[in-house]
């Protein structure tokens, strides 16, 4: 419990510096004057490097060790938040935000690897609820920190706010991590690594170049897309044939495995893609602070955190088939009665209300399926099938991002008189009369992407009801 106390403190300080920024895009748009095309990098270039790092975690492991490689990360991460805090400009604030996700993507895999280690199967679902702990403060604590913060003092200051928890993490970690254990180091599948990141990164580019050019058609946009998609497939192909590949593809044979990653690909897909959403749809359309778009985000991180400690514990019982369809349709509810809601002045404490379940079903799906595919892992194991979940998790979550801002995007393109391609900066332009008259149309552009994670989230079910429905199976 030490342990993953810990590790709790540093996976609430990389949640925590994801949520902050979701507030900050508003804001960071008027002090860099830049469009939410551009801006929206500051979130999902962070996502894209915690994707691309992962996939040589479980080699690193070997390598360096779990303890020394994760108190690595945590100092690295806080480098990267002084220099993020010192950003000059929009580009200089997104390449520190890559190196802030470079080292960041490190800390879950790596954490959990410590976790599995420590933790044996009959524990590992009460153990990972525990660790779930990061989902309640993180999302809690960050809009509303980093929303009196950026009103307050500067935006610089919720990068600066990691040094002081990353250094507690450190000194903890040095007193209550297990000290490594040498292990033979297995050969870095450079190839693998050479297809698989960049692979990822050029099909997400693709993904946001086509929906800020309109279309899919130019070369600019095609050729990422292609690039990623044969870059990828040549990965899984190599995988399949390499002695030491990467990503071991082998638990992907497993039923249970296989519909465990599928079910978190389309879940965090929706459900992530969506977080962006909330706190932009408050500032634009309904023009409240920093801070209180913090504060009206506490019911879904209220909701999300208390699910989270409930089915970790429940998935130790209650076999995933019969717990998991339940909490995802639990979501969709949710965020259907959310969307149905959302127009230029829908009652806060409707919207409130589907939070409550729109939190309580993502946080009920996200860590009990990730307990189902990582339990029984051995200790060879461990380190691939917790680099594998969260590389899944990461990867779905940054495409859901970029396509989510691609949507709204589109959406809102033309709504604002002389927004040209910067519909963002074009509303801070606006008399509030001016404002006032296109509100309601802005609030159908976010309500018509809400539909589109709704239908995504939807899809889950399919591969979640090939989830194990019997403790035997498990």
């Amino acid at each position: 419990m030490a342990i993953v106390l810990v590790l709790v403190l540093g996976a609430v300080m990389i949640t925590l510096d994801t949520t902050v920024v979701n507030v900050a895009i508003n804001r960071l748009s008027q002090d860099f004057d830049a469009p939410l095309a551009t801006v929206q990098w500051v979130a999902t270039a962070y996502s894209l490097a915690l994707g691309a790092v992962i996939p040589g975690t479980a080699w690193a492991v070997g390598r360096f060790g779990a303890r020394r490689l994760y108190l690595g990360a945590i100092a690295a991460f806080a480098a990267g938040s002084v220099l993020a805090g010192l950003a000059w400009n929009i580009e200089s604030l997104i390449a520190f935000r890559i190196v802030q996700g470079v080292s960041g993507g490190m800390v879950m895999p790596v954490g959990m690897t410590i976790l599995l280690r420590a933790a044996g199967p009959d524990r590992l679902g009460k153990l990972m609820g525990t660790l779930g702990l990061a989902i309640l403060v993180g999302p809690l604590a960050g809009p509303v920190i980093g929303g009196w913060l950026i009103d307050e003092v500067s935006w610089r200051w919720m990068f600066f706010v990691n040094l002081p928890v990353a250094v507690a993490v450190v000194l903890l970690g040095l007193r209550t991590f297990p000290r490594d254990v040498p292990e033979t180091p297995r050969p870095l599948d450079v190839p693998g690594m050479l297809m698989l990141s960049p692979g990822l990164a050029a099909l997400l580019y693709g993904v946001t170049a086509g929906g800020d050019r309109g279309g899919f058609g130019s070369p600019g946009v095609l050729l990422p897309l292609l690039a990623g998609v044969v870059l990828t497939c040549m990965f899984v192909v190599r995988a399949r044939t390499a002695r030491h590949p990467l990503i071991d593809l082998a638990p992907f044979r497993d039923r249970t495995y296989a519909a465990a990653a599928a079910t978190l690909t389309l879940f965090a897909s929706g459900y992530f893609g969506t977080m962006l959403l909330l706190p932009l749809y408050l500032q634009v359309v309904r023009g409240e602070s920093t801070t209180v778009a913090g504060l009206l985000g506490i019911p879904f991180a209220l909701g999300s955190g208390v699910a989270v400690q409930v089915a970790g514990r429940l998935v130790d019982r209650i076999p995933a088939g019969r717990l998991v369809p339940v909490a995802i349709a639990t979501a969709v509810t949710g965020f259907a009665l959310f969307t149905v809601q959302l127009d230029a002045d829908a009652p806060y404490w409707g919207l409130c209300a589907a939070m409550v379940l729109m939190g309580a079903g993502g946080g009920a799906t996200m860590m009990p399926t990730m307990t189902t595919a990582t339990r029984g892992m051995s200790h060879e194991r461990a380190p691939a099938a917790s680099t594998t979940v969260n590389l899944v998790n990461t990867t779905s979550a940054a495409v859901g991002m970029a396509v989510a801002s691609v949507i709204l995007s589109a959406f809102m393109s033309g709504l604002v008189p002389d927004g040209g391609d910067g519909t963002l900066q074009a509303l801070h332009r606006l008399t509030p009369e001016a404002h006032a008259a296109v509100a309601d149309p802005l609030a159908g552009a976010f309500r018509d992407t809400y539909w589109f994670a709704v239908a995504i989230m939807l899809l889950a079910l399919v591969p979640a009801s090939f989830l194990p429905r019997h403790k035997q199976e498990a």
